[in-house]
């Protein structure tokens, strides 16, 4: 079996990943998104059984994807969840077809369409772009004078990601909120993100710590990973004391190097894991096997 790691700087989830790999044995290679070269009419990537997609910037991640699973290549994520999972957009749109609960969530596509909504939801929303991550320029509008200035930038900026307006309700969370890791159909771990800050990614200062993954938890999280096409995935859930848990964000290309100690659970061996079973599969389905059971990385 032989892995393609597909990504740019490394990390030390990447590390991590890597050095699972060495300890079992698999061989694997890395690919620098920034060096890589696609040529559509080569089939050159045939000698990699999967390719695990780890890339920073999310245009040569979703490239990547739809080229390679084009070309029959397994991978992990496929393209259609990083496509989904990539743009919150499209990503609530799979949550509430499939019935998972979310926060309220309205989209316009002007700045005074944008204010109508924001006063229809009533103040404060929290204003996200479709396409981001890390908790960069979200903003929590409390009242009409920020709502015009907020939405008077957005339209100066000028970018096709500021022109599409995001608008969710805020939730008035316990200063925490919950991530949780889907690998396959299981939640494997769950830490608590608290923050006295609105914002309580750990990328912006949030404090990890362990949160138990409830069969309530689990089953909402299996439900919203399906929803998106399932895969290796991180769910971010909100608190509402009210409603009870929301499924607000879910990441593709998870980091997770503060979660292994506050849940205790091996987290790059068990996306390890699943990378194997996903190269077997793609093995014995292109080779006619039926059973992968026998088989060994």
């Amino acid at each position: 079996m032989k892995v393609g790691v597909l990504c740019s700087r490394i990390r030390v989830e990447e590390k991590l990943l890597f050095q699972k790999m060495e300890e079992r044995g698999i061989s694997f290679e890395r690919i620098d998104d920034r060096k890589v070269i696609f040529d559509f009419h080569s089939d050159g990537w045939t000698q990699y059984d999967v390719v695990l997609e780890r890339c920073i910037n999310h245009s040569r991640a979703l490239y990547s994807l739809r080229i390679l699973d084009d070309r029959g290549i397994p991978t992990v994520n496929t393209f259609e969840v990083a496509d989904t999972c990539g743009n919150k957009l499209l990503t609530t749109s799979a949550l509430v077809r499939a019935g998972v609960p979310t926060p309220k969530t309205f989209i316009a596509y002007t700045p005074e369409s944008a204010l109508e909504a924001i006063e229809r939801m009533g103040y404060p929303v929290v204003l996200k772009p479709a396409v981001g991550s890390w908790g960069r320029l979200l903003s929590k509008i409390n009242d009409r004078d920020a709502a015009e200035a907020v939405l008077e930038h957005k339209k100066i900026l000028g970018t096709y990601h500021h022109s599409i307006f995001y608008i969710q309700e805020y939730i008035h969370k316990p200063q925490r909120d919950i991530r949780a890791f889907v690998v396959g159909d299981e939640t494997i771990g769950a830490i608590y993100r608290t923050s006295p800050h609105w914002i309580t990614n750990t990328a912006r200062g949030g404090k990890a710590s362990n949160c138990p993954v409830t069969p309530e938890l689990n089953d909402l999280c299996v439900r919203a990973a399906r929803a998106v096409g399932g895969g290796v995935i991180a769910i971010d859930v909100l608190e509402d004391p009210d409603r009870g848990f929301l499924v607000n964000e879910v990441n593709y290309t998870m980091e997770f190097r503060n979660s292994i100690e506050p849940t205790g659970v091996d987290i790059p061996g068990r996306i390890i894991d699943f990378v194997v079973r996903v190269a077997k599969e793609g093995w014995a389905a292109a080779n006619g096997w039926k059973d992968t059971a026998e088989m060994t990385a």
